[in-house]
This record gives C-alpha cells, structure tokens and sequence, in this order.
C-alpha cells in the first residue's frame, strides 16, 4: 500500500508484531498539548513502563518531519514534549503535515489511523472526543467517533471527557455501529468519575472477555473500532456533581472568550486543572496509567487467541 511509504515503525515494535507479541499503542497530544514540559517527559516514560510491566511494548504515534512514526525515539519523543510548533493533528490535518513535513501530535483519531497502518490493534488514550455539549446546534462532533466507526483498532478510554454531552456521544456511537463495552462495569464512565448515568452495551468481567469479544468482531468482516470504557481506580475517582459545576464553570468561560474548534478542549481541561488546583490533572494522569495497564492485558489476550 502506497501509504506505507510514509510510515516508520520502531525496529522493537515492527519485531513485535511480526512474532505475534502484544503491542500498545499511546496517543502524543496528552504530550504536546495536555501537560507542561518537563512534567509530560516523566509522565511519557512512566506510562511507556506502565506498559511494559504488563508484557506489552509501548508505541507512542506522531507525525515528524513529513513522517508517520509509529514508536518514537529518544530525541523524537523530547521533541513531542517540547512541543515546539508541534500541531494537533487529526484526520483533516494528516495530509498537509507529512506534506509539508511539519511536526504533528497524534489525537485519538490519528493514533487509530496510524496503528491501523502499522498493525497495531489496542490503543489506550485517556477519554474519547465526542459530541460537545451543545453539539446539537453548534455541530461539534470529534472526528473520534468517526474514527472508531470505520478504523479496526480497540481503544480503552476512562470513557469521554465529562465535558462533553456523553448520552449523545453515546447514541452517535451506537448510530455508527461502534461497540461500546464495560471493563468491570456496567455504566459508562465519564473521565474523572467512575459512572455517567449511561449504560454500556456490554459489560465485560475481564480482559480476556473483552479480547474474545474484539477478535469475534473482526473475524466477522465487520470492520471499525470497538471502545472500551474502563473506569478511573477508585481513590482518584473525584464527585461527579462536583466536577459538573467545575465544567460549567470553565464551559461558561470559554462562550465569553469565544474559544472554539480543536482549541476548546484544551482550554477546559486546563482552566479544570486550575480551579481544582491541579487535583483534576492528578487524576487524568493516574486514569491514563489505569488505561495502559488494561490495554496491555487486553494486547496480551489477543495475542493468545491468534
């Protein structure tokens, strides 16, 4: 495929995925756009070895130098953290970054595009896009749900970002064919908090279940992502009624300064980290820890089944 020319796969990753070991994939704009420097350098490794104590090897996707890179190297993953005129890339933005060779982080939807054309099948990321609140007037729909529908990688998410209207999220989902399972639960989670009210399409006990359930999925034809909502651990979890004043608040903000686009979640979740006095921040980094555990579980059951 003529797209494979553009791709560079880590010698380490391209192995394991030859020899049928378990590979999982890591997003970088939780690097270049969601953490301050040096901070996200910590986090970058921590996460990598998060990984790698489950059995699985770390692939973190990103866009140098006209290049899709699938696992990055020592100097390339100090570059994404440094985050100089390093962009936000998704699906609309790929082609024009590799064309003109400018340096782009991976969202949850480009990271799908890019494991996909590696080989990588599990993704961990923190919480989905999806349809912002108010989405039904302002048309703002992550191309992550779209993703999902047409891309066959697995992504265990803490479900989407609480500041988005999550029972729509849901329904665009269940529109677009995307299975929707609970790792351990039965109610969706929403981000900082354990439970949204939403219910998932199936609650899996364990990661092997949800393995079984992924491999059926693909085996059938029936192509696209499948999503995995695995809750927050417990003692970060925060108040849901509490965070929904905090989102309010910073939604509020946010109308007044006319922030929009891909510049709106950002803007959130740092104006969130500032009036919880950086507690949000701790849990969104020990959610994505969570995530990569699971998904290397889930990488290693579905290794055993092939």
């Amino acid at each position: 495929m003529q797209m494979k020319q553009y791709l560079d796969v880590l010698p380490e990753i391209q192995d394991a995925l030859d020899h049928n070991k378990p590979v999982v994939a890591l997003e970088s704009t939780i690097l270049s756009h969601g953490m301050p420097y040096p901070e996200n350098v910590g986090f970058a490794a921590e996460v990598e070895k998060v990984v790698r104590a489950e059995g699985a090897i770390p692939a973190t996707a990103a866009l140098i130098g006209g290049r899709i890179k699938v696992g990055l190297s020592p100097a390339e993953l100090e570059t994404m953290c440094r985050a100089e005129n390093v962009g936000k890339v998704s699906r609309r933005d790929m082609a024009t970054y590799l064309a003109m060779k400018r340096n782009g982080a991976t969202t949850v939807a480009t990271t799908m595009i890019c494991a996909a054309m590696a080989g990588v099948k599990v993704f961990a990321t923190g919480g989905i896009g999806g349809v912002h609140r108010g989405g039904e007037v302002t048309m703002d729909i992550s191309a992550d749900l779209q993703e999902l529908k047409q891309t066959s990688v697995a992504v265990v998410c803490a479900g989407a970002k609480q500041i988005l209207d999550i029972g729509r999220t849901l329904e665009y989902l269940e529109t677009m064919g995307v299975p929707v399972l609970g790792n351990g639960t039965s109610d969706f989670p929403a981000f900082y908090c354990r439970k949204s009210g939403f219910g998932v399409d199936y609650a899996a006990k364990d990661e092997s279940e949800i393995a079984s359930i992924i491999k059926t999925k693909w085996d059938l034809g029936l192509e696209g992502g499948v999503l995995i909502g695995n809750p927050i651990p417990e003692e970060y979890a925060l108040d849901y009624d509490y965070m929904e004043g905090v989102i309010n608040e910073a939604l509020a903000e946010a109308d007044e300064k006319g922030v929009r686009g891909k510049d709106i979640t950002p803007f959130l979740l740092a104006r969130i980290k500032e009036i919880t006095n950086g507690v949000s921040f701790a849990s969104n980094v020990q959610l994505a820890y969570n995530n990569a555990r699971v998904a290397a579980r889930i990488a290693k059951a579905l290794c055993k089944l092939s």
